[in-house]
């Protein structure tokens, strides 16, 4: 059982992860796995106390791969995301996006790796209230010099069913409605990623399964990974693999194709593998 307290980093990684990565290198210009933490420790301080909100953790996610992950509040849900997008540093171990270490990245380097390779939707939105929908799907393109970024932000609006309030600012827009701008946001510069923190938490149920219907249509389509973290265990239930932590740990790993309930081989709970 790993300590509260920060350990230096190993290098070397466990068996399975190790044959991973060997397998991941095989395939030159193509990662096995889109997203790998090894011996991911995350702690905090609470006054004179260190708290360990995620105990040594490894972890993969293979490209193109759909995963939800639960569990009750504080179990380090919203905390993995946060490590995942480089947005927190873990306290030792190793993160690779796309076969990068973002825990050597300098915030320059992490704010440019976002901005090409991750797709974010948030509980609450997160719209720029000045701009219209059309110019907060905009914004993503924009920044990072696409030349293309009016056509493609209407056929982004076209996606999720909004063409028609464009024009219209978070404002004068539905939660639902919002929730569908800051999806088209989320793929405006195809990233390889989409991270989903409660994306359906601030909806009621008719708009929150439409939200996600649109969300993993668009993301089937368009071929990232797609990270989910969510209360709602039947919407999770629908990922092609479903995480559930617990203070800190992964309690169960198990894929959908296997039943709700079965288990993965312990290897490939390692590997991040699911046969299909």
């Amino acid at each position: 059982m790993a300590e509260a307290v920060s350990l230096p980093v190993e290098r070397e990684p466990p068996p399975q992860a190790a044959q991973a990565k060997t397998r991941k290198n095989d395939s030159p210009g193509k990662n096995l796995f889109m997203i790998e933490l090894y011996k991911v420790l995350k702690n905090v301080r609470s006054g004179s106390e260190s708290l360990t909100i995620l105990h040594q953790l490894d972890l993969t996610i293979r490209d193109n791969e759909f995963v939800s992950i639960v569990g009750p509040s504080g179990s380090g849900k919203s905390t993995l995301l946060g490590l995942i997008a480089g947005l927190d540093a873990p306290t030792s171990g190793e993160i690779l996006i796309d076969g990068q270490d973002v825990t050597t990245m300098s915030e320059d380097a992490l704010a440019e790796l976002r901005g090409l390779k991750i797709g974010f939707v948030f509980q609450s939105f997160h719209l720029i209230p000045s701009l219209t929908a059309l110019e907060n799907v905009l914004v993503p393109m924009e920044i990072a010099g696409r030349r293309d970024a009016s056509e493609r932000a209407r056929q982004l609006l076209e996606d999720v069913d909004l063409v028609a309030r464009a024009h219209h600012y978070p404002s004068q827009l539905s939660g639902g409605e919002q929730q569908r701008v800051s999806i088209a946001r989320a793929f405006a510069n195809d990233p390889s990623i989409i991270l989903a923190d409660e994306p359906t938490g601030n909806l009621d149920s008719r708009n929150g399964q439409h939200v996600f219907d649109l969300m993993v249509g668009m993301n089937r389509r368009r071929g990232a990974t797609l990270v989910l973290v969510t209360h709602d265990h039947e919407l999770a239930g629908l990922a092609d693999r479903r995480i559930a932590l617990r203070d800190g740990r992964v309690e169960s790993d198990s894929a959908a194709a296997l039943g709700a309930g079965d288990e993965l081989d312990s290897n490939l709970i390692e590997e991040g593998a699911v046969r299909r």
